[in-house]
């Protein structure tokens, strides 16, 4: 297993305009891509909430949020835990910019108007994996549900 994801990491690594296997930006948008997916459905507006967040945070053209995502869907099926992702963000990122991701999970939450258990669950675990307080946790799902008009 471990073999497949080093040889995927591999090939995008090696795509023009390929990520490294431990750029943050893979593992913010396999995590992004897992809070809209673990609840068995992904709509429409999940969909477009995505290139958005990762387009705008990471500053990406067209082309590159769209390779992104799809190196994103890759690694979030082959992942067997959120570890891998979250250890990468908690060494490249600063305390602000973790929970800026989780934040931007929040949001991903609400883009669907419904919050699912496994959701709320979701962003529980990777805030904790991440090293953001529960109180900031819980201060950031309230700031985008009151942004979110909910």
């Amino acid at each position: 297993m471990m073999s497949g994801i080093r040889r995927f990491l591999d090939q995008f690594a090696a795509q023009p305009g390929g990520l490294a296997p431990d750029d943050h930006r893979l593992a913010a948008a396999a995590l992004l891509f897992h809070v809209i997916a673990i609840d068995g459905t992904i709509s429409d507006s999940e969909r477009q909430k995505l290139r958005e967040l990762l387009a705008r945070r990471f500053a990406l053209p067209d082309t590159d949020t769209d390779a992104l995502i799809a190196a994103a869907r890759s690694a979030e099926k082959e992942a067997v835990d959120l570890y891998g992702f979250t250890s990468v963000l908690k060494r490249h990122l600063s305390e602000p910019d973790r929970e800026k991701i989780v934040e931007m999970m929040w949001e991903l939450v609400f883009a669907d108007g419904e919050v699912h258990e496994f959701e709320d669950n979701l962003v529980w675990r990777v805030a904790e994996l991440l090293g953001v307080s529960s109180q900031a946790r819980i201060r950031l799902k309230q700031a985008v549900r009151t942004a979110n008009g909910r």
